[in-house]
């Protein structure tokens, strides 16, 4: 992996894994084609050219083992984090860099290509959050609670992150709605400021960790990306994934022969 941005600026990518899930007891481990979820998603970070180093930051022995078993970067992080994001301030007190690349660990379709949507244009103020953001296309997406929706300024900053279908379409239908994807990143000084500052009312409620920073008027900065994901949440999401997977791996195969 080179150094990335034109800048030199230093991008660290971290891929958080926690054991400990009450829908999903062990869920970076689960198994997708023969390889545990945490594989999928470091290998496809790892063909990124924009990221200086890629690391797992876990919370259990048990993930540490069989990432040390497939050759995968992992590094120890306190029991004690309740959020991605927390567990990333951990990372950058360990890890000096300009930037961190949140990835999440349940993201196994995450494409390396979306990287560069989300690095900054210019020069990197010094509190700089950002994520990506995916349309969703379905009904059934707006309203599933695990789609965290966006609203947005004129200038792309998100207004506001909820569960709930917003803005609400009474008096305008033609709106296009966005989910928060896992790939998020943030500047050290950001991170310094997630970690110092109380947790909002709003990120209570909604259990969002960016909206510290919107609630703390930090911009948080909304790219909208091409490359669809699917978090895995539930057991019907990762049966999804393993088919996209398995069929992408036949079709590969097929194309090799």
């Amino acid at each position: 992996m080179s150094n990335s941005s034109e800048s030199n600026q230093k991008i660290i990518g971290v891929i958080p894994a926690r054991y400990g899930s009450g829908r999903m007891p062990g869920k970076p481990l689960a198994d997708i084609c023969g390889k545990p979820m945490i594989w999928w998603v470091y290998q496809s970070a790892k063909k990124s050219t924009l990221l200086n180093k890629i690391i797992i930051a876990t919370d259990d022995r048990r993930i540490e083992e069989v990432c040390n078993k497939l050759n995968l970067s992992v590094i120890m992080t306190s029991v004690n984090h309740d959020t991605p994001t927390s567990r990333l301030y951990e990372v950058s007190t360990l890890i000096d860099a300009d930037l961190y690349l949140l990835i999440m660990g349940d993201e196994p379709l995450f494409n390396e290509k979306c990287l560069s949507l989300i690095l900054p244009q210019s020069k990197t103020p010094d509190y700089y959050v950002a994520a990506l953001t995916n349309e969703l296309t379905e009904a059934t997406e707006v309203i599933d609670f695990s789609n965290q929706k966006i609203v947005c300024n004129s200038e792309g900053n998100a207004l506001m992150i909820s569960r709930s279908p917003i803005p609400y379409p009474k008096g305008f239908l033609d709106y296009h709605y966005e989910k928060v994807t896992g790939v998020q990143i943030f500047s050290k000084k950001a991170l310094k400021f997630y970690n110092d500052t109380e947790r909002s009312v709003l990120e209570k409620a909604e259990e969002n960790d960016l909206l510290r920073f919107i609630e703390n008027s930090i911009p948080v900065r909304m790219i909208s990306s091409p490359y669809k994901t699917v978090s895995v949440d539930t057991y019907k999401d990762l049966e999804k994934v393993r088919t996209i997977i398995s069929d992408k791996e036949e079709l590969l195969w097929k194309t090799v022969i």
